[in-house]
């Protein structure tokens, strides 16, 4: 069952583009958190979205906001990704897709591809806000919009 604006998040584990294990509880019910899905490092769509949240990553980070990337990429293609393109936030391997189930993002492209979806996570571990589309652009935008209106 797919988690909805208003549901509780609950905390997983993953492991990281650094090869390290992470905890959603270590960020998770304290701050603002920005958790965008993606389905391919590398990929234009994909550069583009993860390229928008960099150039904007000090806005989030000034309205007291962490952003997370997700894909299904292992840790070693993460970490090429992150390098190329200077990403400065954590990129999670969900390699075999249990946070891309928990949060029950869609397939795109007649269930092809996986997709694309952003949340933001409130302090109080809710979902605030959802945007779900298959384009790269205008994830970052909403969710900044999102936070500014909230924060």
């Amino acid at each position: 069952m797919a988690l909805r604006k208003g549901s509780l998040v609950p905390n997983f584990t993953a492991t990281d583009s650094q090869g390290e294990q992470f905890d959603s509880a270590t960020v998770f019910g304290k701050q603002w958190v920005v958790l965008f899905f993606y389905p391919k490092d590398d990929t234009p769509g994909c550069t583009t979205q993860a390229c928008a949240f960099r150039d904007r990553y000090q806005d989030f980070t000034d309205l007291g906001a962490v952003v997370i990337g997700v894909s299904a990429d292992g840790v070693a293609s993460h970490l090429r990704f992150q390098s190329k393109y200077k990403l400065p936030f954590t990129l999670l391997a969900d390699t075999q897709k249990k946070i891309r189930t928990l949060f029950g993002v869609p397939k795109d492209l007649l269930g092809l591809v996986d997709g694309r979806a952003t949340y933001v996570i409130g302090p109080d571990q809710k979902i605030h806000f959802i945007f779900d589309s298959l384009s790269g652009s205008g994830h970052m935008e909403r969710a900044l919009a999102f936070l500014k209106s909230k924060v």
